[in-house]
C-alpha cells in the first residue's frame, strides 16, 4: 500500500460537529462506498424537497408553519449538498 497523499471529506460530522475524512488508496473500500452511496441519497433527497418546494410555493394557502417547516427542511438540505460539493472538491 501506497501513501495516500490526499485525505476524503466524508459527507457527514463527527463529534461537536466536526468533519470527518478518510484516508485510503482503495476507492472501493467499504467506508469508500458508504460515503459514495450517502452521497448519492443526500442529493436524492434535496432534489425531492426542491420538487416538494416547489408544490408548497405554488399553493397561496400554505400555512405559515408548513412554510416554516419547509425552510427548515431546505436549509438542511442545502446544507447537505454544500458537504456533498465540498467532499468532491477535495
Amino acid at each position: 500500500m501506497t501513501a495516500h497523499s490526499e485525505l476524503r471529506l466524508l459527507p457527514w460530522s463527527g463529534l461537536d460537529e466536526k468533519p470527518c475524512y478518510l484516508s485510503t488508496d482503495d476507492d472501493s473500500s467499504h467506508l469508500s462506498r458508504l460515503a459514495d452511496s450517502t452521497e448519492a441519497i443526500l442529493l436524492g433527497l434535496a432534489a425531492d424537497l426542491a420538487t416538494r418546494a416547489l408544490e408548497v410555493l405554488s399553493n397561496e394557502k400554505a400555512a405559515p408553519e408548513e412554510l416554516r417547516n419547509l425552510s427548515t427542511d431546505l436549509v438542511g438540505a442545502l446544507r447537505d449538498v454544500l458537504r456533498v460539493a465540498a467532499c468532491r472538491t477535495r
